[in-house]
């Protein structure tokens, strides 16, 4: 059984959705057993950090998580803020503790962008990831620089080695993180048409990682 898990922050409607298209079944769950006995668990996540955090530890599911990332070795992916809260803590207004499974933090974009670049904050829109891994097999399959869909305002500073996937915003970003058997991806693939659910059926069917 494929979890997703519901702790009061995220679009589930819509990656339910996706999930189904692609032909698997997916239980939004807010039961730490169901969640525990999974073979795939999704971490979803909109909105801001702190807020995220605070229901997310409130509910008590970060513990089936942590024990999905340290003891039983299950595929844990973390989408848009979902990804963040695999972070140590966020820097977004304020600071906050995320869930510590990969070494690192939230910041945000306009730390490393030069002043004059224009551009605009939260990206939203669609950008071309920028392959780290050859054999990260959330991506097998998918071509260097597809794109995919951002809505963010904040990114996640990290080791180089967890990085398997960057944008080019003004600056490099990170866009998705791997450590074991935890996966993360500051897009969302259930808004990136066929490139997005290409990416949710290799979770799905990837081995143990």
């Amino acid at each position: 059984m494929i979890a997703i898990v519901n702790y009061g922050v995220g679009n589930l409607f819509s990656l339910e959705s996706s999930f189904r298209k692609i032909g698997y079944d997916v239980k939004v769950t807010s039961d730490s057993n169901e969640i525990l006995s999974a073979s795939r668990i999704i971490l979803p996540g909109v909105g801001a950090f702190g807020d995220a955090a605070e229901k997310l530890f409130a509910s008590g599911l970060d513990v089936p998580l942590k024990n999905a990332a340290f003891g039983e070795k299950v595929p844990v992916l973390g989408i848009c803020v979902g990804m963040q809260l695999l972070f140590d803590r966020s820097f977004e207004f304020g600071e906050h503790v995320g869930l510590g499974i990969i070494p690192g933090s939230v910041r945000a974009i306009s730390e490393v962008l030069p002043k004059d670049s224009g551009l605009k904050i939260p990206q939203i829109g669609w950008n071309a990831l920028i392959m780290n891994q050859a054999n990260d097999p959330l991506f097998k399959n998918i071509p260097d620089k597809s794109h995919v869909y951002f809505v963010h305002s904040y990114a996640a500073f990290c080791e180089r080695k967890y990085v398997s996937s960057e944008i080019e915003y003004g600056a490099l970003l990170t866009a998705s993180v791997r450590r074991e058997n935890i996966f993360g991806v500051q897009f969302h693939p259930e808004k990136s048409g066929e490139v997005g659910l290409h990416i949710l059926r290799n979770f799905c069917e990837m081995g143990v990682v």
